[in-house]
């Protein structure tokens, strides 16, 4: 799922994605700093032990190579990017390379003097995860005490700092029935929001996470919500315009665009992910090692790797399962969670066709079956 694109669609960017996309120009890329945090969200796929994570001479490199090779969107995210002490050297040196920048962050170390230097250094975006407008709730799903009074009081200094703050608040069985909430905080904030529905294994392949993700059936109230599902916005239909969903990817930093037609999504075509310890990958939720950039450089990996080369060949029309669908259009699969779920990456998974069958019923088509379920009922008989 490549969502959270780092600027709006236009023309002007759909014609850039276009380009990047046939000439496998990686122009957005998403770098972990580091995986340690001064949370420990119920809910986060990270190990936060550092197993020797890239210097700040070594990042600094990888930034030129990055440069070099064509990247223009950069976002910087962690773990807690403002644990690493030399956060603003390497943010500084992305700026002298004229990266466009986003960051993603807990908020809790963002002193006025921070949010003053974010500005200095030309940042514009920074998200910024909030799980409840409850502070019981949020605390409790970080377990730091008092981590949502220091999450709020840091987004006024980013807005004076003239910075565009997003809340993210991914959604699960501690915080669904709150999602309401959070509207309402980022309403009274003045910032946009995205509520996210994935919960992921964690990177090592356990599924300890996935105890907290909701069931697909308890997430109706969300899906029918018109403020955040389009297919139910009818006052954007009656002014005839295309409604804008609140509801996506925290996680992902992929470039998003209607140009992509039978690619699956942004990853390993024009965007990838960088580890804090170099590996190269199509996409933090997509596990396919391709290589590491303390023993080969960027575009050795990103040309001739073969795992990215596997990942671009992937096309949604030759997908086994997922193209003789008919509610196809209703779903949102993403290859690295059908890796992540047991479907490998041509195959359906069980959350997406839950999913889509859900949007599929909310829209009006009688009795939705996803191709993957009608499957399983055939074999029955």
């Amino acid at each position: 799922m490549s969502t959270a694109a780092p600027i709006g669609a236009t023309p002007l960017m759909d014609g850039l994605i276009a380009r990047t996309t046939c000439k496998r120009v990686p122009i957005s890329v998403h770098f972990d700093l580091t995986y340690r945090c001064n949370e420990r969200c119920v809910h986060c796929y990270l190990d936060h032990n550092d197993y020797g994570e890239l210097t700040t001479i070594e990042c600094v490199e990888v930034l030129e190579q990055l440069a070099a090779a064509g990247t223009l969107f950069l976002t910087f995210s962690g773990g807690e990017i403002f644990l690493r002490i030399d956060f603003f050297e390497i943010l500084a040196a992305a700026r002298r390379l004229h990266f466009d920048i986003s960051l993603k962050s807990n908020a809790l170390l963002i002193t006025p003097e921070r949010a003053a230097r974010l500005r200095e250094l030309g940042v514009r975006r920074i998200q910024i995860s909030v799980y409840s407008a409850d502070p019981a709730i949020h605390d409790a799903i970080t377990k730091v005490p008092n981590s949502f009074s220091r999450t709020i009081a840091a987004i006024p200094r980013l807005v004076e700092q003239g910075l565009k703050v997003k809340l993210a608040c991914p959604l699960m069985q501690q915080n669904l029935l709150a999602y309401r909430g959070v509207i309402e905080l980022a309403e009274k904030l003045g910032v946009p929001y995205v509520l996210d529905l994935t919960i992921t294994p964690m990177i090592d392949g356990s599924h300890g996470p996935l105890a907290h993700r909701v069931p697909s059936s308890d997430l109706l109230p969300v899906l029918q919500d018109p403020a955040l599902n389009p297919c139910h916005s009818t006052q954007a239909t009656e002014r005839g315009v295309a409604p804008v969903t609140n509801l996506g990817s925290a996680v992902s930093s992929g470039v998003e665009s209607s140009v992509y037609d039978d690619i699956p999504c942004s990853a390993g075509h024009n965007s990838c992910y960088i580890s804090p310890y170099g590996d190269v990958l199509p996409c933090v939720q997509l596990p396919k090692a391709a290589g590491n950039l303390r023993r080969q450089r960027f575009t050795e990996i990103w040309y001739r790797s073969p795992a990215l080369a596997e990942v671009r060949s992937v096309r949604d029309t030759q997908l086994p399962v997922c193209s003789q669908c008919t509610i196809r259009k209703y779903c949102e699969r993403c290859p690295g969670l059908a890796v992540w779920e047991g479907g490998g990456i041509l195959g359906a998974y069980e959350r997406a066709c839950e999913l889509a069958e859900q949007k599929a019923r909310l829209a009006g088509v009688v009795d939705p079956v996803s191709a993957m379920h009608a499957q399983q009922v055939a074999a029955v008989f």
